[in-house]
């Protein structure tokens, strides 16, 4: 490839797509089940990060009670909050750029495997990318280094200083960290600027268009 990196891996949730709506809509049906009301606005800090974790530093919730919550959420994701999304402007048209560079395009998300699939195949940009790689639906590998860790192992050949990882929350940052990779952290997702940059990214971007000509440059 041209660019920077060889071998770029994107987080989903505020990366490449903004499923604020259909996310923080199925924590309210969860939160809903215990008898909590809260706003769409109050549960935005749910986008991104592992739900289990969310459930359990945002209420409160045991490591069981966190699970069911999950559980619930899905109820109403799989059905509807999975398809009140959408992709953030000029992302097509960035994946599409990288992969005629010769890039080779990564997910690693936090979401189950089985649901960033669908996401992306409902974008019809599932294409572009060589391994799309979650968590699990038991409730393991949902940490960010974890996930990286497996995009890493299965694929024989990616060097770790021609390998980046894009995301927009601290989780991604920590996570590029632990596996030796350098990072970017994107402004215009979730992640406020103070969060990102306490997270200490190799470099900060602020908008797709600006990513695209940062990656693409050499």
């Amino acid at each position: 490839m041209s660019g920077r990196y060889k071998n770029i891996l994107f987080d989903l949730d505020g990366t490449l797509t903004d499923s604020e709506e259909g996310v923080t809509r199925s924590v309210q049906y969860a939160l809903k089940k215990y008898g909590i009301e809260a706003t769409e606005k109050e549960l935005k800090s749910f986008v991104g990060p592992p739900l289990s974790w969310s459930f359990e530093n945002n209420y409160g919730f045991s490591k069981t009670k966190a699970l069911q919550a999950v559980d619930y959420y899905r109820e109403y994701y799989q059905e509807r909050g999975l398809y009140e999304n959408k992709l953030y402007p000029s992302v097509p048209e960035m994946l599409e750029s990288l992969a005629r560079g010769g890039g080779k395009l990564f997910v690693a998300t936090s979401k189950p495997t089985v649901f960033a699939e669908k996401v992306l195949q409902h974008f019809n940009i599932d294409r572009f990318f060589i391994t799309i790689a979650g968590s699990n639906l038991d409730g393991t590998r949902v940490e960010k280094s974890e996930v990286i860790d497996s995009i890493l192992k299965n694929n024989s050949g990616l060097v770790k200083k021609e390998t980046v990882m894009v995301g927009d929350r601290k989780h991604d940052i920590r996570g590029a960290h632990n596996c030796d990779l350098d990072s970017i952290a994107v402004t215009y997702g979730y992640g406020s600027l103070t969060e990102l940059t306490a997270a200490e990214p190799t470099h900060l971007i602020h908008s797709v268009p600006e990513l695209t000509e940062f990656l693409l440059k050499k």
